[in-house]
Formats: structure tokens, C-alpha cells, sequence
């Protein structure tokens, strides 16, 4: 059997495992076989010549978001970010709706993707393809120079994707590594509208980042196959593309947040609140010979990351991590408009939600179906316990996806370090609780349980591991501290 096979073999059972739903009822697929896309309402505004492009990764075809800048005098420039309107085709209640509310979220495994939606609907009918009409839901902000956003509001509008680009391609463009992508130079006048873009980011990123945003630099590692085979485990790298990308998110879900809390309408809110751990990433900055205050704060943390950054960024990635593991998970929560938001710690924004991705995540879902309702002038389409329960699951289920994700990166590495035992490695302590002590290899990126020598040793210590034993069914690797066990 292939080693794809055995992984697909793994998701599947993982992910029945975790509660998921891995395949569509009989009755979400004919719903997704018979449904049609979003006819253009004549009376919605036609922004379909503007230069939108979508940026993802190379293969994605479930496109999700566009974005387009334009000057407005005085150094402000409005952004807008076109958001595909899953809601006009997938219906509450309907059984794609009830397959999407059960997952959550789409699970991205590395050898089978488990999508929150049928593909008829996620990679066509609600995907903002290029060259295809759209409805779409146009979060649109005023930025000033210096990266604050002013004015912001919502509408629905007709958009056009001019040209479907990769985060890879663009970003090496865009730092001078290489000539503008073929779709970049075909389409006349978007090279000047992605610079503009990229400006903006920056200066939206710059602000962020003084108000305290985390700048982590966190390896997520992807299975490469040669064929049918995993050859290697390769971090994604981040470029100017995806920073640009996420800065125009981020703002984009801000805004969404603050038109809700306007419109009088409850949100579920994405937060994360200040780190309980505190005293331990006080206690890893120490070892660096760094300060910290005694509590939580977010431009002081900001401040010691950057200075690590620029002190040693070979192992700053690791750094990262302990960081990211220290500071604990994100959940939905129900906020209510007028009352204080709990904030997200990591970004330093206290309005955040989630909105810019409903073909992949159902809380987006939920958020542009309230939204849509405040543009109309229609009631909450939900009832307050219903949006409460509803903020709980997609917490849990998000839980659980990464962990089924998590389960089959750690099969891909008992692959690849099969016929391995004995090998040493120099790794970074990822975790440590009464449930174990996890550790991650620097090459590859590979992690594993530390079963022998973990005695001492917290989340960012450095330590020489020896590989003894993998597991490809149960996605165990175990390793013993060097020195114990021989």
C-alpha cells in the first residue's frame, strides 16, 4: 500500500474518530448536484470592473476572498475585500447546511481534504473563480497613511476575479526575487494595484505590530510526495504575499465586527484572551537574558519577539512555537453590541471575527448571514442560545480538527522516519504537562513524544533526542533524551 493510502486510511478513521462527518449524506450531495449559483441581482452595485484578484496557494480552487485598493486623496486609500456569499446558495437548514453546522470546518490532511462543503459549491457555485460573476458581500475600509482605518461599512455587490495568483509567485515578485507572475503582467494595471495593496498591508502590519501584534514565525510542515510516496517534511513558508493577505484579513474582520456592533446585532467573536502561562514566557525570555513585566502585555512580548528576531533568526521559529503553545488556543465567543470585547491578545485588536471565509469555515457562515440580515434591516436570523451553542461547537469542532491534522502529520513522520531508529536529532521542547512531553526535531520538521529524559525540562527548552521507536497507524514517534537509555 502507498504511503498516500495508508495516510488517507488514517484520516478517515481519524476523523470518524474526532466525530466528524468525512463524507456528504445522499441528500447534500443532490442539493449540491441540483443547486445553482447566486443569480446578479441588477439592482445590487456592479463593481465587476474593478481589478480584483484572489491570492491562495498554488492549488486552491475554493476561493474565498478578492481584494482591490484605490487612492481616495489625501494619502487614504480605500480598500475592499469582496467576500464570496456562500448564504445565497447554501440555505439554513437545508442538508449542506446541517453537514457544514456538524464539521465546522473544512480538514486539511496531507493526503485527503475533508471539505466543509461539496465541491460543486466550494471550487464553482460559491467560489470567487476567475473570470466568473459573483455576488459577493464588499467589506470596504478607509486606511490612512499610517495604516489606521478610518471609515468601514458593508454592502453586496457583483465582483469579477481578474486573475486567480499564488501566495508563492507573488510574494517572491513582490520581494524582488523574481519577474511579476504571467497573470500579474497580463492583466493591465495589476501590478500597480498589488504594490498598492502591499503598501497599505505594510502600513496596517507596522501599526499592528506597535500596538502590540505577535509577530510569530511558526512552522507548519507539509507532506511532500514524490509520486505516490512521502519524501520529506517542508514548513510553508511566509512571504510578503501571505502577510498581505492576512493584514487585509484582519482588518476586514475588524471591520465586519465593529458594522455588527453598529447594527445592534449580536457576533461571534474570534478571541484570545491574555495567556495564563505568563509566567512561563516570562521564565524563556529570562533564559534569553530578557525582561518581561510580571503581567500579561502584548506590546512588551511584541517588543522582546522582535529583538529575537533580529538577534537570532535561525532559531527564532522555535522561539515562536513555545511562544504560540504558551499563549493558549482561540475560541468563539457571543459578544453582545455595546459591551467591552474580550480582544484577541495575539493581534492586538479588541474587534475581530471571523468572516472572510465561509467556503472553509462555518462560523464565517454564521457571520455573513448576520450580516447580510443588518444590511436589509431584518431581524437576528438566530436565536441567542442557538448563537451561543454555536460559538461552543465550532470551538470544539476547530479543536478537533487540528487534532486530526495534527494525527496525520504525525503518521506522515512515522513514515518517513521508518528504518530510522537510533538516529539523533537536536530538538525544541512544544510541550510539557502531566500528560507528556512533546519535542520537535529541526530537521525534518518532525514531531514527537520525549518517553525517556523528560524530567525538567519546560515548553522552549533545547534538548538532543534519539528516535526510538515510530508507530504509522497511531501517528506515534517517541524519542529518549541523549544520554538516557543507553
Amino acid at each position: 500500500m502507498s504511503s498516500r493510502d495508508v495516510l488517507r486510511e488514517v484520516a478517515r478513521r481519524a476523523m470518524e474518530g474526532r466525530g466528524f462527518l468525512p463524507d456528504f449524506s445522499p441528500a447534500a450531495s443532490a442539493e449540491a448536484s441540483s443547486a445553482a449559483a447566486a443569480p446578479p441581482d441588477p439592482l445590487l452595485e456592479d463593481l465587476r470592473g474593478a481589478l480584483w484578484a484572489s491570492i491562495d496557494n498554488d492549488d486552491s480552487l475554493d476561493l474565498d476572498q478578492l481584494s482591490v485598493a484605490e487612492p481616495t486623496g489625501g494619502g487614504t486609500v480605500r480598500v475592499q475585500v469582496a467576500v464570496a456569499d456562500v448564504d445565497a446558495v447554501v440555505r439554513t437548514g437545508s442538508a449542506v447546511d446541517g453537514h457544514a453546522r456538524a464539521n465546522t470546518t473544512s480538514v486539511y490532511t496531507a493526503a485527503e481534504v475533508f471539505p466543509m462543503l461539496p465541491e460543486r459549491l466550494s471550487t464553482d457555485l460559491t467560489s470567487l473563480a476567475e473570470g466568473r460573476d459573483r455576488v459577493a458581500v464588499v467589506v470596504w475600509m478607509d486606511v490612512g497613511p499610517d495604516g489606521s482605518v478610518g471609515d468601514s461599512g458593508l454592502k453586496r455587490a457583483l465582483v469579477r476575479n481578474q486573475a486567480k495568483l499564488a501566495y508563492g509567485s507573488v510574494g517572491a515578485w513582490l520581494e524582488g526575487s523574481a519577474p511579476p507572475p504571467p497573470r500579474v503582467a497580463a492583466v493591465p494595471g495589476m501590478a500597480e494595484q498589488l504594490r498598492l495593496q502591499d503598501r497599505v498591508a505594510r502600513a496596517m502590519r507596522g501599526l499592528r505590530h506597535a500596538h502590540g501584534a505577535l509577530g510569530l514565525e511558526t512552522v507548519e510542515p507539509l507532506a511532500v510526495f514524490e509520486g505516490e510516496e512521502v519524501k520529506d517534511l517542508r514548513p510553508q513558508a511566509r512571504n510578503l504575499a501571505t502577510d498581505l493577505i492576512e493584514d487585509l484579513m484582519v482588518a476586514a474582520n475588524g471591520a465586519t465586527a465593529r458594522f455588527l456592533d453598529r447594527a445592534g446585532f449580536p457576533s461571534l467573536r474570534r478571541v484570545l484572551r491574555a495567556p495564563e502561562r505568563w509566567d512561563r514566557i516570562v521564565a524563556v525570555a529570562r533564559s534569553l537574558g530578557e525582561g518581561l513585566p510580571p503581567a500579561p502585555d502584548a506590546r512588551a512580548l511584541e517588543a522582546f519577539l522582535a529583538r529575537r528576531r533580529t538577534a537570532d533568526p535561525a532559531r527564532f521559529p522555535d522561539l515562536s512555537l513555545s511562544v504560540v503553545k504558551l499563549l493558549g488556543k482561540g475560541e468563539y465567543a457571543l459578544e453582545f453590541p455595546g459591551r467591552p470585547p474580550d480582544g484577541h491578545f495575539a493581534l492586538a485588536v479588541s474587534d475581530y471575527t471571523h468572516s472572510t471565509a465561509p467556503n472553509r469555515r462555518y462560523a464565517d457562515v454564521v457571520t455573513q448571514r448576520l450580516a447580510k440580515a443588518a444590511l436589509t434591516g431584518g431581524g437576528v436570523p438566530y436565536a441567542e442560545a442557538d448563537l451561543a451553542d454555536l460559538a461552543r461547537h465550532c470551538t470544539e469542532r476547530e479543536d478537533a480538527a487540528a487534532k486530526v491534522e495534527r494525527q496525520v502529520r504525525k503518521s506522515a513522520a512515522a513514515l518517513l522516519l521508518a528504518g530510522r531508529r537510533g538516529a539523533a536529532f537536536d530538538a525544541v521542547v512544544t510541550g510539557a504537562s502531566e500528560k507528556g512531553t512533546w519535542v520537535r526535531v529541526l530537521g525534518p520538521a518532525v514531531e514527537g513524544k520525549l518517553v525517556q529524559g523528560f524530567h525538567g525540562l519546560d515548553v522552549g527548552d533545547r534538548v538532543r533526542v534519539v528516535l526510538v521507536h515510530t508507530d504509522v497507524e497511531r501517528g506515534y514517534v517517541d524519542f529518549r533524551r541523549a544520554g538516557e537509555g543507553e
